[in-house]
């Protein structure tokens, strides 16, 4: 039994769609070429891949058993063909890539036309979430490249990008709206710290300033993104902790929004760039570290005069 890159494009799809109509739009062929296709693997493979009704698809215990193994051997083709295309730029022309949502947001629209000036072939696909998320697609296949926090996880290779200072915002009416200079974590003392839910990696950097502050990240409240814990900081829930890529952009877009840098070795937001360790392509993501890195300096300089970091 051999099945074909085409039959396990097909396999993914329809596991990731739920629905054949769907999967066979998206992949830009007849669904009764794609169901066809499917029938001749399962019959090849000798038991069902999908339970099907009249309203969804559902992948069987073998389907479930194979998936996560067809989404490798689809990523190391596309592997192998970037391997072979290297000579017409990086990646050859595709790359799906995980982030945090403040970087999908905040960087990577800047990071994206300056990759797209240097490879004008390259389509970038990026998914947003939590790193520990990102880093089980990334075990499974389904993206090629994580941009998040650290980790020690040994089947990753992992370059650093940039730390990013970690800024506080809080009510209006709040003395700490006083002033835009940099704030000790003296400042902070006693004061209810708004974060992150625990599946972000900035809820535990919260958690040790709040300790080395003598305050407390607040119960009542984690934010599932960084606009509601501004939000409810506004609101005067209590201080939010945000990183710099969103506190000073939100903050140049609204003029009213006041945001001051925390002044402490603690309040930084590591980030660094994570990828298979077994992929063949460590020089091409290489020189995407340097340009990504390249492209949070411009970004730095772009907004050192009008903040004091």
């Amino acid at each position: 039994m051999r099945p074909t890159f085409r039959q396990l494009q097909y396999f993914v799809a329809v596991a990731d769609y739920n629905a054949f109509g769907t999967a066979a739009q998206a992949l830009a062929v007849s669904q009764p070429s794609l169901s066809k296709q499917l029938a001749v693997m399962e019959n090849e493979l000798g038991a069902p891949l999908f339970e099907r009704t009249s309203r969804r698809v559902t992948l069987t215990p073998l389907g479930r058993l194979l998936l996560n193994r067809a989404r490798i051997i689809l990523q190391e083709v596309r592997e192998f063909r970037a391997v072979a295309q290297g000579s017409v730029g990086l990646f050859g022309d595709r790359l799906a890539i995980g982030v945090l949502p403040s970087i999908g947001a905040y960087f990577m629209p800047i990071a994206n036309r300056r990759l797209h000036e240097m490879y004008p072939d390259l389509r970038l696909v990026v998914r947003e979430g939590a790193t520990a998320q990102l880093l089980d697609l990334l075990r499974a296949g389904k993206v090629d490249a994580v941009i998040g926090t650290p980790t020690n996880a040994p089947e990753f290779s992992s370059i650093p990008l940039f730390a990013e200072t970690l800024w506080i915002c809080a009510a209006s009416d709040d003395p700490l709206s006083n002033s835009k200079l940099p704030i000790s974590l003296t400042d902070l003392k006693g004061r209810p710290l708004l974060a992150l839910g625990p599946e972000f990696t900035l809820a535990d950097v919260v958690k040790r300033l709040a300790e080395k502050a003598d305050a407390y990240v607040s119960e009542d409240y984690e934010g599932g993104s960084l606009d509601a814990v501004r939000q409810m900081a506004v609101m005067g829930a209590g201080i939010a902790v945000l990183p710099s890529l969103y506190a000073l952009a939100e903050a140049v877009r609204d003029p009213e929004f006041i945001v001051r840098r925390i002044d402490h070795p603690l309040a930084v937001h590591e980030i660094a760039l994570h990828w298979r360790r077994a992929s063949p392509l460590r020089a091409d993501f290489e020189k995407l570290a340097a340009r990504l890195i390249e492209v949070k300096q411009e970004i730095r300089q772009a907004r050192s005069e009008k903040f004091e970091r």
